[in-house]
């Protein structure tokens, strides 16, 4: 399995980057996790629109969605010129807000809702879902394949319940919206400290901080969670491959 970083910024994308966006690939499938601001310009960087198998999404704040509707169209064009696919692409997202409705678009891509209660298999990834923290109804996804594992914590307040269900995993990708000592719980995030310790309770190998704030020192984002958490820690950045 290997995953690339599209976009890491929390709320809008820094300049010439993106917010929230990761490909995953396994066994030839390629499936996007969330679809944020600017996401499609990176994405092109790797592949072309009309080659993704799958997309899901945890939750529908912008940061999150807002390519979702430059997706549908990139493919729309494509429908006409290069004709790449020949069915929908399959967008997954919850049904708990009114953002599902539009995942679907004309014949070019199909809104389909996972339950969150159940495994749900996309291709040769198995995916299951933790209802997170966070002030809008938010998923987060342990992505399995091949005996390999991520956990995507999406946007979400320190959650002791967490720990359990990311335990084990190669990799989690966990947001870290907040420095030591600030409030992140309020705002429905956490701290880099907070993802440390997550990472720890958790037993992962290797915690990549993502969903990054637009203050401080970036830097200090890494010391802080190592407090914690005495395994690999990774800050996420624009095309950032981790492979396992």
């Amino acid at each position: 399995m290997n995953v690339t970083i599209l976009g890491c910024w929390d709320g809008f994308p820094k300049a010439n980057e993106a917010s929230s966006g990761y490909l995953i690939e396994h066994e030839g499938f390629k499936l996007l996790v969330d679809c944020g601001s600017a996401v499609l310009s990176k994405l092109q960087n790797h592949l072309k629109p009309a080659e993704l198998d799958a997309v899901i999404v945890s939750h529908y704040h912008a940061d999150h969605i807002a390519d979702i509707g430059v997706l549908q169209h990139a493919l729309l064009i494509d429908s006409f010129t290069d004709k790449t696919r020949k069915d929908p692409l399959p967008i997954y997202g919850h049904t708990e807000a009114e953002g599902f409705k539009a995942l679907s678009y004309k014949h070019i891509t199909k809104g389909i809702a996972y339950n969150p209660a159940e495994n749900l298999q996309i291709g040769p990834l198995t995916i299951s879902f933790f209802k997170t923290d966070h002030p809008a109804p938010c998923y987060a996804m342990k992505i399995q394949g091949g005996g390999d594992s991520i956990v995507y914590t999406a946007d979400t307040a320190y959650k002791e319940e967490l720990s359990s269900f990311a335990k084990g995993a190669d990799i989690l990708l966990a947001e870290s919206n907040f420095y030591k000592g600030m409030d992140a719980t309020a705002a429905g995030h956490m701290t880099a400290e907070q993802a440390g310790l997550l990472a720890k309770k958790a037993e992962v190998k290797t915690l990549v901080l993502t969903h990054l704030p637009h203050f401080g020192e970036i830097e200090q984002l890494a010391v802080q969670a190592a407090e914690q958490f005495s395994g690999t820690v990774l800050i996420a950045k624009e095309n950032m491959e981790i492979g396992f």
